[in-house]
């Protein structure tokens, strides 16, 4: 049995068959405690989002697609600071709003929002407990 989900849900959960399907992007609250591998996964997630892949509809991103790309920007520079914290180099261009990557140019013009907490509504607490379900399905128990 399926569970039902929204738009917001990135994976579906068959909690009885103890089948996830992978996500995109983390719970904002889980960024800390992620291991070097996803948190490496998350930048060049958020990159590629942030590059050509903004506006591609893609099932398990669309959410992100429906506020501006400065919510993007801010969910990564979070990605960029613990990255920092955990003494990887990430390029500094990141860290410009405008910035889009070597392959796409950059927006001209971009408003600043005012970040929320969380930065995603959609990333309520249902969607972190299915994060965590995700990772234990990974056999990645954060404490």
């Amino acid at each position: 049995m399926t569970k039902k989900v929204n738009k917001v849900v990135e994976f579906r959960v068959w909690k009885n068959r103890g089948y996830i399907i992978g996500m995109r992007l983390w719970h904002e609250e889980l960024i800390n405690k992620l291991p070097r591998q996803q948190l490496l996964g998350q930048h060049r997630e958020c990159a590629a989002l942030r590059g050509a892949g903004w506006g591609r509809l893609h099932a398990t991103v669309n959410y992100v697609f429906e506020y501006s790309p400065y919510k993007l920007y801010q969910y990564h520079c979070l990605i960029l600071a613990e990255m920092e914290h955990r003494g990887y180099k990430p390029d500094e261009k990141w860290k410009n709003p405008l910035y889009r990557g070597k392959v796409v140019s950059e927006y001209e013009k971009l408003s600043e929002e005012v970040i929320t907490h969380p930065i995603y509504p959609e990333h309520n607490e249902e969607y972190l407990e299915e994060c965590l379900d995700n990772l234990k399905a990974k056999n990645i128990h954060l404490s």
